[in-house]
C-alpha cells in the first residue's frame, strides 16, 4: 500500500466520530498518540524500529489499551505498521513516496494560501502564521536549525488552520508529517535555509496584501524548489528509503 492510499484512508478515518465516549480513555489515547508521533517525526523512533506493543506501553509508563489505539491511528497515517504477534514497526520513507508527497503539497498548499489571501486577512487573523514567521527568522539569525524547522512546521500548519476547507487541512497535515521526517533527517545536510525563509516571508506578505495570485505563485515556486532540492539530495546520497 503506497503513502497516498494511507493518507486517503487517514482522511476518511479522522472524519468519523471517535468510538469511545469516555473522555478519560480518549485523553489517554491522545497522550499516547502525541508522544509516539513526536518520537517518530523527530526520528527518535527511526524507520525500521520495531517492538512489541507491551514493551512500547511499558516504556511509556502507560497501559496497553491507549497505546494500541494510538498505534492504530498512526498506522492509518502511514507512519507505522502493526504486525500480528510482532508488535509495531516504524515504516521507512521511500523516495518515490516523497515525490508523491511533494507533488501533492505543491498543488494543495498554494491553493490554501490563495484562498486565505482572497479573504483579505488582517494581521490578527494571521497571528499564528506571523509569529511562526518571526520565530523562523529569529532561529535562522542564531543558527538554530532545529528551532527553525519547528517554526517552519508551525507556519505551514497555522496557515491551514486559517483557511476554511477542513478536509484539505486534514489531508495536507498527514502529508506534512511524512515530509517532516525526511526534512529533519536532511536538515544539516542542506544549505542554511536563508532562501526558504525569504520565500515564506514573501508568501506571508502576499496574503496580508490580499493578493491571491501572488500568494499562489510564490508558494508554488517555493514548494517546487524545495522538492527538487530535497529529492536531488536524497538521490545523490543514494538513499532510496529513510
Amino acid at each position: 500500500m503506497n503513502f497516498l492510499t494511507y493518507a486517503l484512508m487517514y482522511t476518511l478515518i479522522v472524519s468519523l466520530p471517535m468510538l469511545s465516549s469516555d473522555p478519560v480513555s480518549s485523553s489517554r489515547v491522545n497522550v499516547a498518540y502525541e508522544r509516539l508521533k513526536a518520537d517518530i517525526l523527530a526520528n527518535n523512533m527511526p524507520a525500521g524500529f520495531q517492538a512489541p506493543e507491551p514493551e512500547i506501553a511499558e516504556a511509556m509508563g502507560m497501559s496497553r489499551t491507549p497505546v494500541r489505539e494510538a498505534l492504530i491511528r498512526l498506522q492509518a497515517e502511514g507512519l507505522v505498521e502493526l504486525i500480528p504477534r510482532r508488535g509495531a514497526r516504524v515504516l521507512p520513507i521511500k523516495l518515490d513516496d516523497m515525490r508523491d508527497i511533494y507533488d501533492l503539497l505543491t498543488l494543495l498548499e498554494p491553493h490554501a494560501a490563495a484562498a486565505v489571501a482572497a479573504t483579505n486577512p488582517t494581521p490578527e487573523t494571521l497571528g499564528d502564521v506571523i509569529r511562526a514567521m518571526e520565530d523562523m527568522e529569529a532561529a535562522l539569525a542564531r543558527d538554530d536549525l532545529v528551532g527553525w524547522a519547528q517554526a517552519d512546521h508551525r507556519f505551514h500548519r497555522a496557515l491551514l488552520q486559517v483557511q476554511s476547507n477542513g478536509r484539505l487541512s486534514t489531508f495536507v497535515k498527514s502529508l506534512f508529517d511524512q515530509a517532516h521526517r525526511a526534512r529533519m533527517f536532511t536538515l544539516r545536510l542542506r544549505s542554511k535555509p536563508v532562501k526558504s525563509t525569504q520565500e515564506h516571508r514573501a508568501v506571508l506578505e502576499a496574503m496580508l496584501a490580499g493578493d491571491a495570485e501572488a500568494a499562489h505563485r510564490l508558494f508554488s515556486a517555493h514548494r517546487t524548489r524545495t522538492r527538487d532540492e530535497l529529492l536531488s539530495l536524497l538521490t545523490e546520497l543514494g538513499l532510496r528509503t529513510l
